[in-house]
């Protein structure tokens, strides 16, 4: 039963470590397929904190049934790839009585769902694993449609059939096209095939409990989630071996396992080959060891074979983002090793622009970080984001800098009262963001210490990766009109969540129920507008945005739209935003004329174009012409950017980013031309045509600090 005492602890639950679990990697009987009496208490206190503490007010009922109903479908046959039309149309009588079940502690539906699953894998494997040993015709002009996520599903097993021998004809040709002998094919095909089947027959009644689960949580908001026993083990043992490993992200895409991000100060990303999007469908150990094919495998089991001990070689068979399942695919070679922290430390440098003679500072800012133990034992030295920007701007500005840019790229957040000190860098005081809890009761989060660190011409960079603290950063520096906001609508996540140990409500046989992270609360901006799901929209969007509108949070389904609460009280420096509108005509007359801006246009338009398919030729001479043509732009685009920064061309057998190599590149450090076009126009800000100097020295902090107004 709910322990009885939930309200009084659950305001103060916190992450608590798990004993440890062994994953059960044995095939799993039909018969062990049933919902356990823990399954049973953790879905009666799941349901109870859902609909009593959740920030978002949800009944369980109908609606919600049909959406939960959808989501465990998706989360079984995202693709529909396995069940036939008739299996759905079956399924039908469950649409509208999930809540019911659910309310009756009767998990049942999920569990004949997944066992005709299971079923349905079993026999498309075996198709599969007769297709492989057939002679295909690649004359034949036909194609495979390989995302199919808005389809119908299947009418018949002839359509399935059908289906399925493209699927293989695919796998076949993809090989074949990186020159696979046919019997190496019908291997690695082969062991691709029995892991799927092998995968799914260990998937255990914690896994289907999980799955169920997740598509109730996700059909409320998609920052809540279950963690089962095994989930939460691997989650314990990211977060203590979080400083060690090749720094990635990762999740399950259909067959793929896809980089969600890469930590700056990982091997990953200090290697540069490897990025956001980018799909991993190979992984060996050492640098001459085997590749395993990891299409259809496991995220968990992709996970382990990943994860190894420090100083250990790992190689990475990678699908460049962009690029389609037929490849044309990289090797990268990657050693485990500890994540650098002092590559996540902000860090500074100086763009001169000879034309104006202007220099202006950068500081890169990675993360929101904070060392809370040093800080907790009383250490007057202890490191932090605000704490190191304060060093930064002090040395910049003895080097006379007339402006500054604030680089949040890639910065997934961090630590809320970093946000709050890193305002105040820039704020004489004032309230910074505001939260809003469940109850409807809103705080305000104010500048921690008055003054102001820099009081000059300021904009900072965000993309569609910066989140969170980012975004309360960004949005404060915007509604207090202190800065210039440059670069793409960023993430959208405005929510805070919870982690709930479920153990500590349950005290029942000594069994482990998992953990529930739950969303509790909400940001505000102090305009009174949230950063939720809109982001904070630049004020000068770069053209590299085009292809947002479906990131970030504004991707969910069931996110939680935008918001607003009551503005509170705060003074904005009267910053002449009509230089804004200047500023804006200078940098869109510009990029027009700027060959590397327009080739990165290019790149960025070849990969879209590649990410928009959803469907592939099988005729063999189409498909090496359409891979001789991507691989063709990629080196135009190259060469055009070597030949900008004074390097040779690629030669004619040399093959763009997209061939696999273990070397580094001989170029020399890319150049950033976002940052530089952001320079320039933080540049039109202080020196505008009409050629008025700025002082970005000396400020009255009585007054709230502009741009080009400073006393």
């Amino acid at each position: 039963m709910i322990n009885t005492k939930l309200k009084v602890l659950f305001a103060a639950a916190l992450l608590f470590p798990l004993s440890n679990v062994s994953a059960d990697v044995r095939t799993v009987s039909i018969s062990e397929l049933e919902p356990e009496g823990k399954h049973i208490r953790a879905s009666e206190l799941i349901t109870h904190i859902l609909t009593t503490y959740h920030y978002k007010k949800t009944e369980l009922d109908d609606q919600l049934s049909s959406s939960i109903y959808k989501h465990y479908l998706e989360n079984l046959d995202q693709n529909k790839a396995y069940f036939l039309k008739t299996d759905i149309q079956e399924f039908e009588r469950y649409r509208f009585k999930i809540d019911d079940a659910i309310m009756r502690s009767d998990l049942s539906p999920a569990y004949d769902i997944f066992k005709r699953y299971r079923q349905r894998v079993d026999e498309r494997i075996t198709f599969a694993l007769k297709a492989i040993q057939q002679d295909f015709d690649f004359s034949l002009d036909e194609s495979y449609r390989f995302d199919r996520r808005e389809d119908d599903w299947a009418a018949n097993k002839a359509d399935l059939d059908s289906l399925w021998r493209k699927r293989v004809k695919n796998d076949v040709l993809n090989l074949q096209l990186t020159k696979k002998e046919t019997d190496e094919i019908r291997k690695t095909l082969s062991e691709r095939y029995e892991r799927i089947l092998s995968s799914t027959f260990q998937l255990n009644s914690n896994d289907v409990f999980q799955s169920f689960i997740n598509a109730y949580t996700t059909s409320i908001e998609p920052h809540t989630a279950y963690f089962s026993p095994r989930t939460s083990e691997n989650f314990d043992i990211s977060m203590r071996l979080s400083l060690e490993g090749i720094g990635a992200v990762l999740r399950g895409d259909n067959d793929y396992t896809q980089v969600v991000k890469v930590i700056t100060g990982g091997p990953a990303e200090l290697s540069g080959q490897v990025g956001a999007d980018d799909r991993i469908v190979g992984v060996g150990q050492d640098k001459d060891g085997k590749i395993v094919d990891v299409i259809g495998w496991r995220l968990d089991d992709v996970v382990d074979l990943i994860r190894g001990p420090k100083g250990t070689t790992i190689k990475l068979e990678v699908l460049p983002k962009g690029v389609g399942p037929e490849g044309p695919s990289k090797i990268v070679t990657l050693v485990r090793e500890k994540i650098k922290l002092e590559e996540q430390d902000a860090s500074s440098s100086i763009i001169d622009i000879p034309e104006s003679n202007t220099k202006i500072g950068v500081i890169d800012l990675p993360t929101f970080y904070i060392d809370f133990a040093a800080q907790a034992e009383g250490k007057k030295d202890y490191k932090s984001t605000s704490r190191d920007v304060r060093k930064l701007i002090k040395a910049m500005l003895k080097e006379n800098i007339d402006g500054l840019i604030i680089d949040l790229r890639d910065n997934g957040g961090g630590s809320l009262s970093e946000a709050l000190e890193l305002t105040g860098l820039f704020i004489d005081r004032g309230p910074v963001v505001q939260t809003k809890d469940a109850s409807g009761r809103v705080d305000i989060n104010y500048d921690p210490e008055p003054g102001i660190s820099y009081p000059g011409p300021l904009a900072v960079l965000v993309d569609r990766n910066s989140a969170s603290a980012s975004e309360i950063f960004a949005g404060a520096i915007q509604d207090y009109h202190r800065g210039i906001i440059v670069g793409e609508p960023t993430f959208g996540k405005g929510t805070v969540q919870n982690v709930i140990d479920l153990n500590r409500f349950i005290k029942e046989n000594n069994e482990d129920h998992g953990r529930l992270k739950t969303t509790i609360a909400q940001f505000f901006r102090v305009s009174g507008g949230s950063n939720q799901f809109k982001g904070v929209i630049p004020d000068i969007i770069f053209p590299t945005a085009e292809d947002s509108s479906d990131q970030g949070e504004r991707a969910y389904e069931n996110a939680l739209p935008w918001d607003q609460v009551k503005a509170a009280k705060y003074y904005p420096a009267s910053a002449p935003i009509d230089s804004f509108v200047i500023a804006k005509k200078e940098h869109e007359k510009r990029i027009k004329e700027n060959k590397l801006f327009q080739l990165l246009m290019d790149d960025l338009y070849l990969k879209r174009e590649a990410s928009d398919r959803k469907e592939i030729p099988l005729l063999e001479s189409k498909r090496k012409a359409e891979r001789e043509k991507i691989l063709a732009a990629k080196k135009e685009i190259q060469n055009a950017m070597r030949a900008e920064k004074g390097l040779p061309p690629l030669k004619d057998d040399e093959d763009t980013e997209l061939s696999s190599t273990d070397e580094e590149s001989e170029e020399e450090d890319p150049i950033d031309i976002l940052l530089n076009e952001t320079a320039e126009i933080l540049n039109d800000l202080i020196k505008p045509p009409s050629g008025e100097k700025v002082d970005t020295r000396t400020v009255n902090s009585k007054k709230p600090a502009v741009l080009n107004n400073l006393n």
